[in-house]
């Protein structure tokens, strides 16, 4: 979760100049790349969520 949220364009540019931000922002903010990694990032997020939840609800004692 942290890796997907790190690999995010932000206003310095962040970990994603490392592992090419440099092509991505050729393309513009709203790349078929940015819109994936939003999109897993969520989905990533919702799960983890739901796992906790989970978890929580199951280890009552």
């Amino acid at each position: 979760m942290m890796l997907l949220v790190l690999l995010h364009k932000g206003k310095g540019g962040g970990l994603s100049d490392l592992f090419g931000g440099g092509f991505s922002s050729s393309f513009g903010g709203s790349s078929v790349v940015e819109r994936n990694l939003d999109r897993l990032t969520i989905i990533t997020g919702v799960v983890w969520f739901v796992c906790i939840i989970a978890l929580g609800l199951l280890l009552r004692p």
